[in-house]
Protein backbone atom coordinates (compact mmCIF):
# COMPACT_ATOMS: atom_id res chain seq x y z
CA UNK A 1 0.00 0.00 0.00
CA UNK A 2 1.50 3.34 -1.08
CA UNK A 3 1.36 6.60 0.93
CA UNK A 4 -1.62 7.93 -1.05
CA UNK A 5 -3.55 4.71 -0.43
CA UNK A 6 -2.75 4.95 3.29
CA UNK A 7 -4.04 8.51 3.30
CA UNK A 8 -7.31 7.51 1.65
CA UNK A 9 -7.83 4.76 4.24
CA UNK A 10 -8.48 7.39 6.92
CA UNK A 11 -11.44 9.71 7.35
CA UNK A 12 -11.08 13.43 6.76
CA UNK A 13 -11.25 14.49 10.43
CA UNK A 14 -8.11 16.12 11.80
CA UNK A 15 -7.51 13.37 14.40
CA UNK A 16 -7.61 10.69 11.72
CA UNK A 17 -5.37 12.80 9.49
CA UNK A 18 -2.82 13.12 12.31
CA UNK A 19 -2.82 9.32 12.71
CA UNK A 20 -2.35 8.94 8.97
CA UNK A 21 0.55 11.40 8.83
CA UNK A 22 2.30 9.63 11.72
CA UNK A 23 1.80 6.26 10.00
CA UNK A 24 3.05 7.47 6.63
CA UNK A 25 6.02 9.57 7.70
CA UNK A 26 7.12 7.84 10.91
CA UNK A 27 10.01 9.58 12.64
CA UNK A 28 9.89 12.50 10.21
CA UNK A 29 6.62 13.46 11.95
CA UNK A 30 7.14 15.25 15.27
CA UNK A 31 4.50 16.10 17.88
CA UNK A 32 5.32 19.44 19.56
CA UNK A 33 2.10 19.93 21.51
CA UNK A 34 -0.60 17.28 21.20
CA UNK A 35 -3.23 19.28 23.11
CA UNK A 36 -2.87 22.37 20.91
CA UNK A 37 -2.43 20.21 17.78
CA UNK A 38 0.98 21.61 16.88
CA UNK A 39 3.21 19.40 14.75
CA UNK A 40 6.41 19.50 12.73
CA UNK A 41 7.46 17.35 9.82
CA UNK A 42 10.98 17.23 8.48
CA UNK A 43 10.89 17.01 4.69
CA UNK A 44 13.89 16.30 2.44
CA UNK A 45 14.50 15.72 -1.25
CA UNK A 46 15.92 12.24 -0.59
CA UNK A 47 15.41 10.26 2.63
CA UNK A 48 18.63 8.24 2.26
CA UNK A 49 20.90 11.01 0.96
CA UNK A 50 19.26 14.40 1.67
CA UNK A 51 20.68 17.53 0.07
CA UNK A 52 17.87 19.97 0.87
CA UNK A 53 15.76 19.81 4.01
CA UNK A 54 12.87 21.92 5.31
CA UNK A 55 10.71 21.78 8.43
CA UNK A 56 7.00 22.41 8.04
CA UNK A 57 5.35 23.40 11.31
CA UNK A 58 1.57 23.38 11.49
CA UNK A 59 -1.08 24.19 14.06
CA UNK A 60 -4.51 22.75 13.33
CA UNK A 61 -7.32 25.03 14.53
CA UNK A 62 -10.59 23.49 15.74
CA UNK A 63 -12.28 24.60 12.51
CA UNK A 64 -9.84 22.59 10.34
CA UNK A 65 -10.45 21.03 7.87
CA UNK A 66 -14.01 22.32 7.57
CA UNK A 67 -13.71 26.09 7.39
CA UNK A 68 -10.16 27.06 8.34
CA UNK A 69 -6.71 26.20 6.97
CA UNK A 70 -3.77 25.01 9.07
CA UNK A 71 -1.63 27.77 10.56
CA UNK A 72 1.80 27.02 9.15
CA UNK A 73 5.42 28.05 9.20
CA UNK A 74 8.21 27.07 6.79
CA UNK A 75 11.61 26.79 8.43
CA UNK A 76 14.90 26.36 6.58
CA UNK A 77 18.00 28.58 6.71
CA UNK A 78 18.19 28.70 2.91
CA UNK A 79 14.49 29.54 2.31
CA UNK A 80 14.23 33.28 1.69
CA UNK A 81 12.71 35.97 -0.47
CA UNK A 82 10.92 34.98 -3.64
CA UNK A 83 11.56 31.29 -3.10
CA UNK A 84 9.72 31.40 0.24
CA UNK A 85 6.88 33.45 -1.27
CA UNK A 86 6.48 31.04 -4.20
CA UNK A 87 6.30 28.01 -1.91
CA UNK A 88 3.80 29.72 0.40
CA UNK A 89 1.63 30.63 -2.59
CA UNK A 90 1.70 27.02 -3.76
CA UNK A 91 0.52 25.75 -0.38
CA UNK A 92 -2.25 28.32 -0.15
CA UNK A 93 -3.37 27.45 -3.67
CA UNK A 94 -3.63 23.78 -2.64
CA UNK A 95 -5.83 24.80 0.29
CA UNK A 96 -8.11 26.90 -1.91
CA UNK A 97 -8.48 24.02 -4.36
CA UNK A 98 -9.32 21.58 -1.54
CA UNK A 99 -11.37 23.62 0.98
CA UNK A 100 -13.00 21.36 3.55
CA UNK A 101 -10.59 18.49 2.90
CA UNK A 102 -7.47 17.25 4.69
CA UNK A 103 -4.46 18.78 2.95
CA UNK A 104 -1.38 18.06 5.09
CA UNK A 105 -0.30 15.15 2.89
CA UNK A 106 -0.71 17.31 -0.23
CA UNK A 107 1.36 20.07 1.38
CA UNK A 108 4.17 17.73 2.40
CA UNK A 109 4.42 16.11 -1.02
CA UNK A 110 4.32 19.52 -2.74
CA UNK A 111 7.23 20.66 -0.58
CA UNK A 112 9.09 17.43 -1.32
CA UNK A 113 8.56 17.98 -5.08
CA UNK A 114 10.00 21.49 -4.75
CA UNK A 115 13.04 20.14 -2.89
CA UNK A 116 13.59 17.43 -5.49
CA UNK A 117 13.43 20.01 -8.28
CA UNK A 118 15.87 22.21 -6.35
CA UNK A 119 18.33 19.35 -5.90
CA UNK A 120 18.24 18.64 -9.64
CA UNK A 121 18.71 22.26 -10.67
CA UNK A 122 21.19 23.66 -8.15
CA UNK A 123 24.43 22.95 -6.37
CA UNK A 124 24.41 20.56 -3.38
CA UNK A 125 22.54 21.90 -0.37
CA UNK A 126 23.65 22.21 3.24
CA UNK A 127 25.17 19.07 4.73
CA UNK A 128 22.68 16.97 6.66
CA UNK A 129 23.85 14.79 9.52
CA UNK A 130 23.45 11.10 8.75
CA UNK A 131 22.20 8.48 11.19
CA UNK A 132 24.86 7.68 13.75
CA UNK A 133 22.84 7.19 16.93
CA UNK A 134 20.33 4.50 17.84
CA UNK A 135 17.18 4.60 15.72
CA UNK A 136 15.08 6.55 18.23
CA UNK A 137 17.63 9.38 18.39
CA UNK A 138 18.36 9.69 14.68
CA UNK A 139 18.73 13.23 13.38
CA UNK A 140 17.07 14.76 16.46
CA UNK A 141 19.53 17.68 16.37
CA UNK A 142 18.81 18.33 12.72
CA UNK A 143 15.06 18.25 13.31
CA UNK A 144 15.23 20.87 16.01
CA UNK A 145 17.67 23.02 14.06
CA UNK A 146 15.41 22.80 11.02
CA UNK A 147 12.44 23.75 13.15
CA UNK A 148 14.14 26.86 14.51
CA UNK A 149 13.12 29.93 12.46
CA UNK A 150 15.50 32.61 11.26
CA UNK A 151 17.18 34.99 13.63
CA UNK A 152 15.22 37.87 15.13
CA UNK A 153 15.57 37.27 18.86
CA UNK A 154 18.93 37.91 20.44
CA UNK A 155 20.67 35.14 22.36
CA UNK A 156 23.07 36.73 24.82
CA UNK A 157 25.62 35.36 27.26
CA UNK A 158 25.17 35.88 30.97
CA UNK A 159 27.96 38.46 31.02
CA UNK A 160 26.30 40.84 28.55
CA UNK A 161 25.04 43.90 30.41
CA UNK A 162 21.43 44.94 30.00
CA UNK A 163 19.96 48.42 29.81
CA UNK A 164 17.24 47.40 32.24
CA UNK A 165 17.98 47.37 35.95
CA UNK A 166 18.86 43.86 37.05
CA UNK A 167 17.07 42.54 40.10
CA UNK A 168 19.50 40.43 42.09
CA UNK A 169 16.98 38.90 44.46
CA UNK A 170 16.50 35.13 44.16
CA UNK A 171 13.01 34.58 42.72
CA UNK A 172 10.63 31.95 44.16
CA UNK A 173 10.97 28.48 42.65
CA UNK A 174 8.00 26.16 42.15
CA UNK A 175 8.22 22.43 41.53
CA UNK A 176 5.86 20.45 39.31
CA UNK A 177 4.36 17.00 39.72
CA UNK A 178 6.84 14.30 38.57
CA UNK A 179 6.11 12.05 35.59
CA UNK A 180 7.53 8.49 35.72
CA UNK A 181 7.81 6.17 32.71
CA UNK A 182 9.82 2.93 32.61
CA UNK A 183 11.82 3.90 35.69
CA UNK A 184 12.78 7.32 34.29
CA UNK A 185 11.38 10.27 36.24
CA UNK A 186 10.86 13.81 34.94
CA UNK A 187 10.10 16.88 37.07
CA UNK A 188 9.78 20.53 36.09
CA UNK A 189 10.87 23.53 38.16
CA UNK A 190 9.72 27.08 37.36
CA UNK A 191 10.88 30.54 38.42
CA UNK A 192 9.99 34.06 37.28
CA UNK A 193 13.12 35.79 35.92
CA UNK A 194 13.73 39.27 34.54
CA UNK A 195 17.51 39.19 33.99
CA UNK A 196 20.22 36.64 33.19
CA UNK A 197 21.73 36.97 36.67
CA UNK A 198 18.51 35.57 38.12
CA UNK A 199 18.80 32.60 35.76
CA UNK A 200 22.21 31.80 37.25
CA UNK A 201 20.85 32.26 40.77
CA UNK A 202 17.95 29.85 40.13
CA UNK A 203 20.28 27.22 38.71
CA UNK A 204 22.65 27.58 41.67
CA UNK A 205 19.77 27.26 44.12
CA UNK A 206 18.39 24.16 42.41
CA UNK A 207 21.80 22.50 42.43
CA UNK A 208 21.94 22.93 46.20
CA UNK A 209 19.30 20.20 46.29
CA UNK A 210 21.20 16.89 46.21
CA UNK A 211 18.44 15.07 44.37
CA UNK A 212 18.27 17.68 41.59
CA UNK A 213 22.05 17.88 41.42
CA UNK A 214 22.18 14.09 40.95
CA UNK A 215 19.73 14.12 38.01
CA UNK A 216 21.04 12.63 34.78
CA UNK A 217 20.00 15.81 32.95
CA UNK A 218 18.79 19.23 34.04
CA UNK A 219 17.42 20.75 30.84
CA UNK A 220 16.40 24.40 30.95
CA UNK A 221 15.15 27.29 28.87
CA UNK A 222 14.21 30.88 29.65
CA UNK A 223 12.56 33.85 27.93
CA UNK A 224 12.89 37.44 29.17
CA UNK A 225 11.05 40.28 27.46
CA UNK A 226 13.06 43.49 27.05
CA UNK A 227 10.55 46.35 26.97
CA UNK A 228 13.05 48.95 25.80
CA UNK A 229 14.18 46.87 22.80
CA UNK A 230 10.79 45.24 22.11
CA UNK A 231 12.53 41.88 21.82
CA UNK A 232 13.24 38.71 23.78
CA UNK A 233 16.39 37.60 25.54
CA UNK A 234 16.29 33.81 25.58
CA UNK A 235 18.47 30.73 25.63
CA UNK A 236 18.38 27.03 26.49
CA UNK A 237 20.59 24.14 27.58
CA UNK A 238 20.41 20.41 26.75
CA UNK A 239 22.64 19.25 29.62
CA UNK A 240 23.45 16.11 27.66
CA UNK A 241 19.92 15.27 26.49
CA UNK A 242 20.26 15.75 22.76
CA UNK A 243 18.12 18.63 21.42
CA UNK A 244 15.88 18.74 24.52
CA UNK A 245 16.73 22.35 25.37
CA UNK A 246 15.83 23.54 21.88
CA UNK A 247 12.51 21.71 22.00
CA UNK A 248 11.74 23.15 25.43
CA UNK A 249 12.48 26.69 24.27
CA UNK A 250 10.42 26.13 21.12
CA UNK A 251 7.45 25.10 23.30
CA UNK A 252 7.84 28.29 25.34
CA UNK A 253 7.91 30.35 22.13
CA UNK A 254 4.73 28.68 20.89
CA UNK A 255 3.01 29.28 24.22
CA UNK A 256 4.25 32.90 24.05
CA UNK A 257 5.44 32.95 27.66
CA UNK A 258 7.71 35.67 28.99
CA UNK A 259 9.85 36.47 32.04
CA UNK A 260 10.03 32.85 33.13
CA UNK A 261 12.53 30.02 33.36
CA UNK A 262 11.72 26.31 33.28
CA UNK A 263 14.14 23.56 34.32
CA UNK A 264 13.21 19.91 33.71
CA UNK A 265 15.17 17.30 35.66
CA UNK A 266 15.40 13.77 34.32
CA UNK A 267 16.54 10.83 36.39
CA UNK A 268 17.39 8.03 33.94
CA UNK A 269 16.08 4.61 34.96
CA UNK A 270 18.10 2.35 32.69
CA UNK A 271 15.52 1.93 29.89
CA UNK A 272 15.82 4.01 26.70
CA UNK A 273 12.58 5.87 26.09
CA UNK A 274 13.26 7.06 22.55
CA UNK A 275 11.14 10.02 21.38
CA UNK A 276 8.84 9.61 24.41
CA UNK A 277 11.44 11.38 26.55
CA UNK A 278 10.86 14.63 24.64
CA UNK A 279 7.11 14.27 25.13
CA UNK A 280 7.57 13.90 28.90
CA UNK A 281 9.98 16.85 29.10
CA UNK A 282 7.56 19.13 27.24
CA UNK A 283 4.51 17.84 29.12
CA UNK A 284 6.21 18.55 32.47
CA UNK A 285 7.08 22.06 31.32
CA UNK A 286 3.67 22.77 29.82
CA UNK A 287 1.85 21.53 32.94
CA UNK A 288 3.72 23.84 35.31
CA UNK A 289 3.43 26.82 32.93
CA UNK A 290 -0.34 26.27 32.76
CA UNK A 291 -0.59 25.73 36.52
CA UNK A 292 1.22 29.02 37.21
CA UNK A 293 -0.87 30.92 34.62
CA UNK A 294 1.94 31.76 32.21
CA UNK A 295 0.16 30.44 29.11
CA UNK A 296 -2.35 31.92 26.70
CA UNK A 297 -5.15 29.99 25.03
CA UNK A 298 -4.13 27.89 21.99
CA UNK A 299 -5.75 30.50 19.72
CA UNK A 300 -3.65 33.30 21.21
CA UNK A 301 -0.55 31.12 21.19
CA UNK A 302 -1.00 30.49 17.47
CA UNK A 303 -0.43 34.18 16.85
CA UNK A 304 3.06 33.77 18.28
CA UNK A 305 4.03 31.35 15.52
CA UNK A 306 6.47 33.07 13.24
CA UNK A 307 7.32 35.75 15.82
CA UNK A 308 10.13 36.02 18.36
CA UNK A 309 12.38 33.81 16.25
CA UNK A 310 15.96 32.69 16.72
CA UNK A 311 18.52 30.23 15.42
CA UNK A 312 20.59 28.26 17.87
CA UNK A 313 23.02 25.35 17.54
CA UNK A 314 22.32 22.79 20.26
CA UNK A 315 25.08 20.56 21.56
CA UNK A 316 25.06 17.18 19.85
CA UNK A 317 25.00 14.48 22.50
CA UNK A 318 23.34 11.11 22.71
CA UNK A 319 20.76 9.92 25.24
CA UNK A 320 22.14 8.56 28.50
Amino acid sequence: MGPKDKMRSYNVGSNEEIEAMAAIYGEEWCVIDDCAKIFCIRISDDIDDPKWTLCLQVMLPNEYPGTAPPIYQLNAPWLKGQERADLSNSLEEIYIQNIGESILYLWVEKIRDVLIQKSQMTEPGPNVKKKTEEEDVECEDDLVLACQPENQVKTLDFDVSENRTEIEELPPIDHGIPITDRRSTFQAHLAPVVCPKQVKMVLAKLYENKKIASATHNIYAYRIYCEDKQTFLQDCEDDGETAAGGRLLHLMEILNVRDVMVVVSRWYGGVLLGPDRFKHINNCARNILVEKNYTNSPEESSKALGKNKKVRKDKKRSEH
